[in-house]
């Protein structure tokens, strides 16, 4: 008390410096405080991350014992307690002398550190090396997405170059079959009671056969097959089909039927799909020597756009899809990009003619569907077709109107066909049946007979005739000269003349080549009484 007296008296003429002598020690105190506080718990938070940390404590325990300083400077107004002092002001002298060596040390490491400025110099280039990245990453995407749509034109290319080269193939292989067949066919009459030679004429009457059903499947692949779609029930379609493949397929191979209840009707000509159908059977079968599963599935599905980017061939919309799977041997992945190439096969010679699936593609595309393959090696296969939905209800099946074998008549036909061993052939069948013939070799010499005074019935013409139109554009022009004329088509290879959108056109009647005189006899009735 003696000394707060003196002390106290030592400023009897200025009270208020005093005052603010206190006052001030005491806020430069707190500041300090509050300094190594915030440091103390910055340091306790992020202790890990922190670089100088042990110099950055000292520095808050540095700072901390000024506020102490300031406290005694307050308190050496009332009583002075030296020894304190002192001892204070050493700790302190100690912890500056290790905070200046400190600071020293780390003089170099704290010239380099980034500053604001830097780090976001150094973010900018981050971010422009990120934007660049993505770039170089999205124009590799795009050389990835234009290399495989050049490959994919190339391969829809070559198919369409294979198709139009076994469509003319087809066309003119129908041409020598139809010859064939029919001339076979009279022989065979002939040597019925000569059984040798009976025979020698069915195994040619069975070669013909054969390469007539050669000739469907390279029409089918070249999609110059004509087809006849209507509004089809496919799950009846493909129960009807399962019945038909157990006694073909074997004990061995189970078949499995997954029908969607509510599958919509497809919009495709029902003989050649269950055609189709057989063939994918009979490649499973095939992939399955030792047995297995074959399943049979139908469903409404969607193609949206991004499939139709990653299947050029393939248009987005509403579909019909028909998937026949086996747990078969599978294809090589790099064998998948060829199965659709007619007369291609992983069979052993004898056991394919590479033609069951380019048959099923062709179809397929004439068809305005889409088909795809998907295999694994030792697991199986699965060929889904994407069948268009039909707008209307399924239509039943045409009741058959089939006429007796060989019908006859005496009316005037008039041939137009421009092989000459083909329309031999066909005059001489006419005739038999009773019919009086005219003949011509191409559209010139056609119109001359028509424009003539001779009687006609019936114009029987081929579609692919030259003279500087097809045999539409004859019986269009023939029609307007002779109102009410019949007319009869008759083609190994339709091209666009009779076929559009792969549908016959609805007033036209079309005899395919190759075919026989019970045929020819009936279509030509049928025609005659249109």
């Amino acid at each position: 008390m003696p000394t707060l007296t003196v002390q106290a008296a030592a400023l009897p003429e200025a009270p208020g410096w005093f005052w603010l002598q206190v006052v001030s020690n005491a806020i430069i105190a707190c500041a300090f405080f509050t300094i190594s506080a915030v440091i103390a718990l910055y340091l306790w938070r992020r202790w890990n991350e922190v670089m100088f940390r042990g110099a950055l404590a000292a520095l808050g325990l540095f700072v901390a014992l000024f506020g102490l300083t300031r406290l005694l400077s307050i308190l050496d107004r009332w009583m002075s307690d030296a020894r304190a002092e002192s001892l204070v002001y050493a700790l302190l002298a100690v912890i500056s002398v290790v905070v200046i060596v400190a600071m020293i040390r780390m003089l170099r490491q704290i010239l380099v550190l980034p500053t604001r400025i830097v780090l976001q110099k150094a973010y900018e280039r981050l971010e422009e090396e990120i934007r660049q990245r993505r770039a170089a990453e999205a124009m590799v995407q795009r050389f990835q997405e234009i290399e495989a749509n050049e490959a994919q034109v190339r391969q829809a290319q070559k198919m369409e170059a294979i198709g139009q080269l076994t469509g003319g193939v087809a066309h003119d292989f129908n041409n020598i079959l139809t010859v064939i067949t029919g001339t076979i066919e009279i022989l065979a009459d002939a040597v019925k009671d000569r059984p040798q030679l009976a025979g020698i004429a069915s195994m040619i009457s069975a070669a013909a056969d054969r390469g007539a059903d050669l000739t469907r499947h390279l029409l089918a692949f070249s999609r110059r097959q004509p087809l006849q779609p209507r509004a089809t029930d496919v799950n009846a379609l493909m129960v009807d089909a399962g019945r038909l493949l157990r006694p073909t397929l074997g004990e061995q191979i189970e078949i499995e039927s997954m029908l969607a209840f509510d599958s919509a009707p497809a919009l495709i000509d029902p003989s050649q799909l269950s055609t189709a159908i057989l063939n994918l059977a009979l490649n499973a079968r095939d992939a399955m020597p030792d047995g297995g599963k074959l399943t049979l599935e139908t469903k409404n599905v969607t193609l949206d756009e991004h499939y139709a980017q990653l299947n050029r061939d393939a248009k987005p919309g509403s579909y019909v899809l028909i998937a026949v799977s086996d747990t078969g041997q599978g294809i090589p992945a790099a064998l998948l990009d060829k199965v659709f190439e007619p007369f291609f096969t992983t069979k052993d010679v004898g056991k394919g003619s590479g033609l069951g699936l380019s048959m099923v593609y062709g179809f397929v595309k004439q068809s305005n569907g889409h088909v795809k393959i998907y295999s694994e090696e030792g697991h199986g296969t699965t060929v889904k077709l994407y069948l268009p939905r039909a707008a209307g209800a399924p239509e039943l099946p045409a009741a058959d109107t089939a006429r007796p074998a060989v019908a006859r008549g005496d009316e005037t036909i008039l041939i137009v066909e421009d092989d000459a061993l083909v329309r031999d052939y066909v005059v001489a069948q006419v005739r038999r049946l009773g019919y009086r013939t005219l003949s011509a070799s191409n559209a010139t010499e056609g119109l001359a007979i028509i424009d003539s005074p001779e009687r006609i019935d019936l114009l029987f013409t081929d579609v692919i005739i030259p003279g500087g139109m097809n045999g539409r554009q004859l019986a269009i022009a023939a029609e307007k000269r002779r109102p009410g004329l019949k007319v009869l088509y008759t083609s190994g290879y339709t091209e666009n003349a009779i076929v559009h959108h792969g549908r016959l056109d609805a007033d036209v009647l079309l005899l395919a080549k190759p075919y026989v005189s019970a045929d020819l006899a009936r279509m030509i009735r049928t025609a005659l009484e249109a």
